[in-house]
């Protein structure tokens, strides 16, 4: 952003707040052929007053409009407060209610594209792609609740019970999205809120594994705030619920979300200093991913052998365990961990990242953020997590880092 000239940086930021030219010009008091020009570089921006009025009207910083802040948290791959708004009004937002006195319309088309949309957010939260999910979350919340509304027995008389049960399976997929989004940019709250209302909406499309995967979610943001040990004893609970009785019920998606379940509540255990319990979760999870072959995708897991893997020097790290960590690391098979997702892959390299530290290995450390941040930037660029293991790897160096590290620290705004 800082090498664009500023009708540019005009442009991506109205842009980016959903404005019209129209709309804009109308908002600084211009018209929109002026507001033209400035966006194509006929028309040069040389007034103070009216660079102030235009950052005001955009919501952002005057010398992030004129390229001259140094730190850009709020760079395409990231989103900023004004967005995380916007998601939150999305979620205090009740269609069900306004159901009762003015039934909506049922439109079979839409359902069909926000199936879509829902697969492409959950592809692209997959990809690390964060700040293109949180952009997009507020219209795909509202769409979903609308069409869950719709469909939804209590509120209007519908006859097609499999379109109600689907508006129902791609509200709480939704919601889960949004409480996965809102994790990983360290907005916890709104990210329980989220997890939530998909447990509810859950157990209303008929859908105990998409249940079990919302479980993940509450439970995730109760760790993120600190509850320890109501999330490990969600996720043991209900991973008792859905264990497979009988090779009939170890279908590979029931054992995909069981072993996530698992897993989770091993990272709870783990968190609390609970060793020898994360350890009889992580080989509970070794046994459902050796039935299940191979690393699948079902319900959005990510569940598998390589999966509990990472999970496994993950949990080491919360341990203290560092060397166990880092051999964990060291005895992946490169090809599996080569096929896993971007996000997973970058997550993991941030958490071996935090073992190398502790035990010293500072230039290995600084190799991995550096690869994570290759792989998937907005796992390393908008996480708040990931700028304090950036932090902890520069407090520790003697002298200046490598080039690479360098960058990446000037990139994330953490001194050198």
């Amino acid at each position: 952003m800082d090498e664009l000239p500023i009708g540019r940086r005009v442009a991506y930021w109205r842009a980016r707040r959903k404005m019209s030219q129209q709309l804009f010009a109308d908002q600084i008091g211009k018209s929109k052929s002026w507001v033209d020009k400035v966006e194509r570089g006929v028309r040069r921006l040389d007034k103070f007053s009216v660079l102030y009025e235009i950052a005001d009207v955009l919501r952002i910083d005057v010398q992030l409009l004129c390229g001259e802040m140094h730190r850009q948290p709020d760079s395409v791959n990231c989103v900023d407060q004004v967005e995380v708004e916007e998601i939150r009004a999305a979620l205090e937002n009740y269609d069900q209610v306004v159901a009762f006195f003015e039934p909506p319309h049922v439109d079979e088309v839409e359902l069909d594209e926000l199936r879509k949309a829902v697969w492409h957010a959950w592809a692209s939260f997959q990809h690390a792609k964060y700040g293109m999910v949180a952009r997009s979350l507020p219209k795909l919340l509202r769409d979903a609740q609308s069409a869950d509304a719709a469909y939804d027995e209590g509120m209007v008389t519908v006859t097609d019970t499999g379109a109600r049960v689907n508006a129902a399976h791609l509200l709480a997929q939704t919601y889960q999205i949004a409480a996965s989004v809102m994790r990983k940019l360290g907005e916890h709250e709104l990210g329980w809120l989220a997890a939530d209302r998909a447990i509810g909406v859950s157990h209303r499309a008929g859908d105990p594994l998409l249940a079990g995967v919302a479980t993940t979610r509450v439970a995730n943001a109760m760790l993120a705030l600190g509850r320890t040990r109501p999330a490990l004893d969600l996720n043991v609970q209900v991973a008792h619920r859905l264990a497979p009785s009988s090779d009939k019920e170890a279908t590979p998606a029931r054992l995909s979300v069981y072993g996530q379940l698992l897993l989770q509540g091993a990272m709870a255990a783990a968190r609390g200093g609970d060793l020898a319990t994360s350890r009889d979760l992580l080989r509970a999870a070794d046994e459902a991913a050796e039935r299940l072959g191979r690393d699948a995708n079902h319900y959005w897991t990510v569940f598998g052998p390589t999966n509990v893997a990472l999970h496994r020097a993950c949990a080491a790290v919360e341990l203290g365990e560092h060397g166990t960590a880092i051999g964990t690391h060291e005895g992946l098979d490169p090809e599996a961990f080569a096929a896993l997702l971007p996000e997973r892959r970058a997550h993991h390299l941030v958490d071996v990242c935090r073992a190398y530290t502790q035990t010293g290995d500072l230039d290995t450390a600084s190799e991995l953020l550096v690869e994570a941040d290759r792989l998937a930037p907005s796992e390393i660029r908008c996480r708040p997590h990931a700028h304090e293991v950036m932090t902890g790897v520069l407090r520790r160096r003697h002298g200046s880092p490598t080039g690479p590290l360098a960058e990446l620290a000037d990139h994330l705004g953490v001194a050198v």
